[in-house]
């Protein structure tokens, strides 16, 4: 996946979140670290499509931009860091929509469904709303509707946190098996236990100052 002097800004009098951008993400896991307000979910949403570029382009492994309609329903996996389940949905049901949107058949939606959820410790779950789980629990849960979907690029904002190092570990391992035969993942976290995960780190740092009641802690 290809940013090609990717630019963006919220609004036309600010200054550049991100400006002149270029960057190929491989297959595998890429960790995007950096401190608070330096641009790392604003490049997720703009690698999903849910932002356009002002200037520059994202291209997908496809070779489409993010915006496609095909793109986002049936190869992007995107696990947002409010989670967004659907609160009148048992989580066998959230899972069962995303798939059935990616152009899943039924047989492909039942399979996909308990392998993630076994893998992700859900079964219990399975026919329990959103908002009769722990926090931990919703944020596996909303991991796992984005693995069900089984896309080419996955797209996780802070998937870790707040979690104990245990739950952790499930997150892990469950991405460890999803990352295989040329998909791509990438992480927007603080979490430096998520580095020893990732094939490339990418410290957005670098590409923002940083704030300035930060800068005498460094």
């Amino acid at each position: 996946m290809r940013c090609v002097n990717l630019a963006f800004r919220y609004r036309s009098q600010q200054p550049w979140v991100i400006n002149d951008f270029d960057y190929v993400f491989n297959p595998g896991i890429t960790l995007i670290k950096g401190a608070s307000g330096c641009g790392k979910s604003t490049l997720l949403r703009l690698l999903a499509g849910f932002l356009e570029p002002c200037r520059g382009q994202v291209l997908t492994p496809s070779g489409s931009t993010p915006t496609n309609a095909g793109f986002q329903r049936g190869e992007l996996g995107f696990v947002f860091q409010q989670l967004n389940l659907l609160p009148l949905a048992t989580v066998q049901r959230n899972l069962a929509l995303a798939a059935s949107i990616a152009g899943k058949s039924g047989t492909e939606i039942a399979e996909s469904s308990t392998r993630w959820m076994c893998l992700l410790g859900l079964e219990p779950y399975f026919r329990r709303l959103p908002l009769s789980l722990s926090g931990g629990q919703q944020q596996r849960a909303a991991i796992a509707r984005a693995l069900v979907k089984e896309p080419n690029v996955l797209l996780l904002d802070e998937p870790t946190s707040g979690l104990d190092d245990l739950n952790t570990r499930v997150i892990t391992r469950a991405l460890k098996h999803f990352v295989t035969g040329g998909r791509i993942c990438v992480i927007s976290s603080h979490d430096a236990r998520l580095e020893h995960l990732a094939d490339e780190i990418l410290d957005f740092n670098r590409f923002l100052p940083l704030e300035g009641h930060l800068e005498t802690l460094v």
